[in-house]
């Protein structure tokens, strides 16, 4: 099957192309990168050179993707809104990395992303990606809005035990550190070596556009602050919930045993008995978790890890693409991490 890559110069459609070269079943056909266009995939990207050797940017002309079977979007926030309804009935599937489709209700866009949506006649047909939580509304999908970084962390930590009734669903605190891997290829004053390095900063407080994503997997109120880390690839997600009221308060046991249950089938997915490690998922598509309660506090604390650029977009969203194309999901995905 035949794929294209739109943005494929940024860091997610850098590591796109990585992982598409060791697919079985899909080939990459086409490559954009408009600020980039004509220059050769390798000399922009050398890790790539080898894996694509004659492969170059072309310009984002949707007319140029008609038949693909699949499309990976890896542009910037609002480009998708733009490009997408352009696609529709002119490719096979289209699966976007941006925070364009994700979310339901239209009226939340302007409050956390500045803006009106281009195109909100298209947010009830997008199907919300992160498999291990909403598996059977991907098959068979045209449009997959994949789930954003944080809140993949966030949801497979917190899901099973909040589907499960073990955890209040209001009051949630989701404190999450990433690598400046992020916040994108793009050159930023703050990304800067000398910023970054030996430094640890909160940002977007009560303010991140990742909150109501995090709400809407959820369903329950959160409260959520970033970090940024000094270190190029990783996100850890520490979530903290109350144990449910009308119930008898959950032992760490029980939490554990609701992480099991909810993954121990999943490929993707290990349940550790001790915290996660960011080094232990780089490269990978998987995430590592865990829970337990706090008998002196009665707080409930989950974590998960994840490389944000695999499992927290573009592995993901290759997964997302593989279960809506009929494949099995683990198709061209490394589920073991570069170490050291």
């Amino acid at each position: 099957m035949k794929a294209g890559i739109l943005g494929a110069s940024g860091y997610t459609g850098a590591e796109l192309l990585r992982l598409l070269s060791a697919h079985p079943s899909l080939e990459v056909a086409l490559a954009t990168a408009q600020t980039h266009a004509g220059q050769p995939v390798g000399a922009h990207t050398p890790s790539l050179a080898a894996a694509y050797p004659g492969l170059v940017y072309e310009e984002n002309d949707p007319g140029r993707l008609d038949g693909l079977d699949v499309v990976f979007c890896a542009l910037p926030h609002g480009e998708s809104q733009r490009v997408v309804p352009e696609l529709r009935g002119r490719v096979g599937l289209v699966v976007d990395l941006a925070a364009d489709f994700r979310l339901r209700d239209p009226s939340l866009y302007p409050r956390w992303y500045g803006q009106e949506h281009g195109a909100p006649e298209l947010l009830a047909e997008a199907v919300y990606g992160l498999p291990e939580l909403f598996r059977d509304d991907l098959v068979g999908a045209t449009l997959v809005a994949a789930a954003g970084c944080y809140p993949t962390a966030a949801g497979l930590a917190l899901a099973p035990l909040v589907r499960r009734g073990l955890v209040e669903p209001t009051g949630i605190v989701v404190d999450a550190a990433s690598g400046v891997s992020g916040a994108g290829r793009g050159p930023k004053e703050s990304l800067h070596f000398g910023t970054v390095d030996e430094d640890f900063t909160a940002y977007g407080l009560l303010t991140h556009r990742h909150t109501p994503e995090m709400e809407q997997i959820l369903g329950s109120q959160v409260l959520f602050t970033p970090h940024l880390a000094p270190m190029v690839r990783g996100i850890l997600a520490t979530c903290y919930a109350r144990p449910d009221r009308a119930r008898p308060a959950p032992s760490t046991d029980a939490v554990m045993n609701a992480l099991h249950e909810a993954y121990d089938d999943e490929p993707f997915v290990v349940v550790r008995d001790d915290p996660p490690s960011t080094k232990a998922t780089a490269g990978s598509n998987a995430a590592h978790v865990t829970a337990c309660v706090d008998p002196r506090t009665g707080w409930v604390v989950t974590l998960c890890a994840l490389d944000n650029l695999v499992k927290g977009a573009s592995g993901q969203a290759v997964q997302c693409a593989n279960a809506a194309l009929g494949l099995p999901e683990t198709t061209g995905l490394p589920v073991a991490g570069v170490y050291p």
